[in-house]
């Protein structure tokens, strides 16, 4: 059970954080993200954890590119 927890809160931490951007953007929980990734990679065999991958990958590039800057200064 102890490796099942570590092995879920690797993921956590370095899962790009996909799910909780959406749930965020949506206005529901993350576990409801999570749970349609989950089953929806069940019907369509993984064709939407390479979807997700491919969201993480963007969001990644769209933080690299436009980054908050709090003054004038921050250049």
């Amino acid at each position: 059970m102890k490796l099942i927890d570590s092995l879920r809160h690797f993921f956590e931490r370095h899962g790009f954080a996909v799910s909780s951007r959406f749930a965020d953007r949506l206005g529901i929980s993350a576990a409801n993200v999570r749970l349609f990734f989950i089953y929806i990679s069940f019907v369509t065999l993984g064709f939407s954890f390479g979807i997700y991958l491919t969201l993480a990958f963007l969001l990644r590039l769209k933080d690299l590119l436009y980054t908050k800057r709090k003054s004038v200064f921050d250049l």
